[in-house]
């Protein structure tokens, strides 16, 4: 089964984390925070990788904070139109936590506080009523790990699940 997971959440929230911990084995990462600074079209360009994996078969995270659904309706599209399961992973917001995590960043991976608090207003919670197949809420577990549930006790997890 080929999944595209679209990781909803602000910046310094756990995303690339839990990417790493949940579900690396199975999807390729796909992150504007890969492309160079200076690169244009990063939304053409993400989109393109996107397709290509599912086009391939590949099942594909998409690891940005795709706040709205304005940033994840075109992934959920791109999905459908691969027979693609789509999942969001959603991480609540704490506003203060990924502002103190932030704040210990250095070099790129540091965002100015504005950025997240700009995030944060436009940050809204994913639902099946949005086109996705589950839809996972994600915190940290408080032993270096993940906390994944359905945000829906009628979701089934189709084994697709971190």
């Amino acid at each position: 089964m080929t999944v595209l997971a679209v990781l909803v959440g602000l910046q310094a929230s756990g995303k690339s984390t839990f990417y790493g911990q949940c579900l690396r084995d199975r999807h390729e990462l796909v992150s504007k925070d890969l492309f160079p600074r200076s690169a244009r079209r990063k939304q053409a360009r993400q989109m393109s990788l996107v397709e290509r994996a599912l086009a391939a078969g590949r099942s594909v995270a998409v690891d940005n904070t795709n706040p709205s659904p304005e940033e994840w309706a075109p992934l959920v599209e791109a999905g459908r139109a691969h027979g693609a399961t789509v999942v969001a992973y959603w991480f609540p917001p704490d506003l203060p936590g990924s502002l103190r995590r932030n704040a210990a960043r250095t070099g790129r991976a540091r965002v100015p506080d504005v950025g997240i608090l700009a995030t944060a207003r436009r940050l809204r919670q994913p639902s099946r009523r949005d086109g996705f197949d589950a839809v996972f809420a994600v915190r940290f577990d408080g032993n270096e790990g993940f906390d994944v549930r359905s945000t829906r006790d009628d979701t089934p997890d189709g084994g697709i699940r971190a």
